[in-house]
């Protein structure tokens, strides 16, 4: 048998994306197309009194104008994560109100690009203005409602008896600031008609079923007569899972124009219209005795959302599944503003709430002197303390270990500002990294070819993480053929559903479908591998053997807890006299069961550090007070790392198959990497300088 699972197999798609042909949602050609052009808000709050299209209507090209005046007709869909789902509660143009700066409120048709967009700039907008509110500081808090049907709230134990109790107690608060999505690709749909009853989309999508589910209950359509189409995303972070307002605004022009329409966003209009991650304020308590064991931990987080959709960054699901403390508190806050709608965003929740759970244990190991490697090994929970249910296959004190000795954190000096190098202080920090286990069902086909080749099919996609790569590993080791030998095929709603790409649970879902559709695709052949198979292709007068397969949850989670582990291992050196912080040296240990391919899994914990250092030092988004539009409009004036600002990152991977978990042993990994990253630099720049700074990102201003 050729065993490929655990190897590091070369991207699958890389050539295509290289060579420039893999095809993103704005490039399909597609006969006859139009283009559409947004028109948003000058305003965050107020209605619009009116809206003058004759202009823009006059112009060279133009085929329509839409507003709220004459917007076309669409339907609310079920919205319950189950069957559909849209990022924003409201429905495009369905009313006159204004609720957040650069909100879309008209859509401009005209034969080429170029034209639709001068032609939107000559609609004339007046408007009835109300003082807009963009400032948390300003904003009134209520208790956050549940996120994806789960309570936010939870306590166990005596919290008054917790702290009374404690021998040493931290009590800091820690802020995030917004940081955009900004992926490679922008936001883009094409929206083509076959009349009026049959659609097909061309729109990166991580929910592939799901978005076609949902613009079929968008349009009252059969599911069938949608069609999603995308094979490549050119990064998404959870930003493209649903339809967003310009999505529904495309398709339901190009019906009622009955022509094949694209409307591709600016990278000026996606800081309002794509989601980000909200800001965020946590106050944590810690409490514990003299040798370290936590009495008591309390969690309250504050964060922001849209008046159109409730969504609350959930920092506190980490809480109960980190460290072990017979009194527990968390709380979720929430205020509605003025802004563009938050999403989901690498490691919703866990990534924020991580940076203040991590930064609030160092400071605790300050205080106690003690090891903070060590505080973490005494505290590590055995059980999901808000399900009472024991961790499957967990090896965090593994990740912690390992962690260490690969670094040398033996020879961290146990005081700060004791390591200096070419004039510069330098610091050591660590921090815990973890994310829940996650799957969903996901079907996949398997097709024997009598060219000695296997095809996969599924409509599961690939936003980068590596799944075309990851499937053909897994039918490659199945059926003992090399991964040149099998070819995959992505993202078209026509293929068996592959679920979600988010949660970090497409690799948990997909695996185990694809080796159950090549074991079922062997058994119809009656073989034992697939050159046994081939052999016999021809005398069987067929024209392929195939088969199809799927995989879900079953009881499992009845039973066990699941989540993946990691720890992050940092050195930052620091210039005071110009205050510049530095990431050199960098090392992070990861448990996610089974590794299929090692090569894009280490790949996907360096993106996620990367985009943690991000967080971590200079990514955010402020708002203009007198407009609520975001200050940042392209990839210049939203910082983001460099090369130059990135060390060689060290990756590896500890603990065994999950077997609890699924019959393929393997975790999710595509967030985990990024959580506790933020902490890690945090903690290291304490060690270097002795200077606690709880506000993200560590900006020079902040270090000098």
């Amino acid at each position: 048998m050729n065993k490929v699972i655990g190897t590091g197999v070369s991207r699958k798609d890389g050539r295509a994306k290289v060579m420039g042909t893999a095809t993103y949602a704005a490039e399909h050609q597609i006969p006859g197309l139009v283009h559409g052009y947004v028109v948003t808000a000058s305003i965050a709050n107020g209605q619009i009194k009116s809206i003058d299209t004759r202009a823009a209507e006059k112009a060279p090209g133009v085929v329509s104008v839409f507003t709220h005046k004459n917007a076309p007709k669409v339907f609310m869909p079920a919205n319950d994560f189950q069957t559909s789902k849209i990022y924003e509660a409201r429905l495009p143009l369905s009313d006159d109100k204004v609720y957040y700066g650069g909100q879309i409120i008209g859509l401009v048709v005209a034969d080429t690009f170029e034209r639709a967009r001068h032609a939107a700039h000559l609609v004339k907008v007046e408007y009835a203005t109300q003082t807009p509110l963009v400032d948390a500081t300003k904003a009134t808090f209520k208790e956050a409602p549940p996120q994806s049907g789960e309570e936010l709230k939870f306590e166990k134990g005596n919290f008054a008896a917790g702290v009374a109790s404690a021998t040493a107690k931290i009590e800091a608060t820690y802020k995030t600031s917004t940081e955009m999505h900004a992926p490679m690709e922008p936001h883009a749909i094409i929206a083509h008609w076959q009349d009026s009853d049959s659609l097909t989309v061309y729109e990166p999508s991580q929910w592939v079923a799901g978005t076609q589910r949902t613009y079929a209950e968008l349009f009252g359509l059969p599911t069938e007569r949608v069609r999603v189409v995308t094979p490549f995303i050119g990064g998404a972070f959870g930003s493209k899972a649903f339809p967003w307002p310009h999505g529904i605004l495309c398709a339901a022009a190009a019906r009622k124009l009955q022509r094949p329409l694209k409307v591709v966003l600016s990278r000026r209009q996606m800081t309002a219209n794509t989601g980000h991650r909200s800001e965020t304020e946590q106050t944590i308590r810690l409490g514990a005795t003299a040798d370290g064991s936590l009495s008591v931990i309390d969690h309250e987080v504050k964060s922001c959302t849209s008046p159109v959709e409730a969504f609350a960054e959930p920092c506190t699901k980490i809480t109960p599944v980190m460290y072990a403390a017979p009194n527990l508190r968390l709380k979720q806050e929430l205020a509605v503003m003025n802004i563009g709608t938050p999403t989901f965003m690498r490691g919703p929740g866990e990534n924020s709430g991580m940076w203040a759970l991590e930064s609030a244990m160092d400071e605790l190991a300050w205080t106690l002197k003690i090891d903070p490697v060590e505080l973490r090994l005494k505290n590590e929970a055995k059980e999901d303390q808000r399900k009472g249910l024991p961790f499957s296959a967990k090896h965090f004190a593994d990740c912690l270990r390992v962690g260490a000795e690969q670094f040398g954190w033996k020879d961290r000096p146990k005081q700060p500002r004791a390591l200096t190098r070419d004039g510069k202080l330098v610091g050591w920090g660590m921090a815990a990294a973890t994310f829940p286990g996650l799957r969903r069902a996901a079907s996949a086909k398997v097709r024997l070819l009598p060219d000695g080749t296997a095809h996969i099919l599924t409509a599961a996609n690939d936003m980068g993480t590596g799944a075309y790569t990851v499937v053909a590993a897994t039918a490659a080791d199945a059926l003992g053929l090399s991964v040149e030998k099998v070819r995959v095929e992505l993202g078209d709603s026509l293929l068996p559903d592959g679920g979600l790409a988010g949660g970090s649970m497409m690799t948990a879902s997909l695996v185990p479908a694809v080796m159950a559709a090549c074991q079922q695709v062997l058994k119809t052949a009656k073989a034992k591998t697939a050159q046994e198979a081939f052999a016999t292709l021809g005398q069987s007068g067929r024209a392929a053997f195939e088969a199809t397969a799927s995989s879900a949850p079953g009881e499992e989670g009845k039973k066990w807890a699941f989540q993946s582990w990691g720890a992050h291992f940092c050195e930052v050196s620091v210039d005071e006299e110009i205050g510049r912080l530095r990431v050199t040296r960098w090392v992070s240990v990861m448990d996610i069961g089974r590794v299929i391919n090692a090569k894009t899994a280490a790949s996907q914990v360096r993106g996620g550090v990367i985009m943690g250092t991000g967080q971590a030092l200079m990514e955010e988004c402020h708002v203009d007070p007198n407009i609520g539009y975001p200050v940042v409009y392209d990839l210049a004036t939203y910082h983001f790392p460099a090369h130059a600002d990135i060390p060689r990152i060290q990756v590896a991977f500890v603990g065994e198959p999950d077997l609890n978990f699924n019959p393929a042993g393997v975790r999710g990994l595509g967030e985990i990497g990024i959580t506790g990253v933020s902490a890690a630099i945090g903690n290291a720049l304490y060690h270097a300088t002795g200077k606690r700074i709880r506000d993200l990102p560590i900006t020079p201003d902040k270090l000098l």
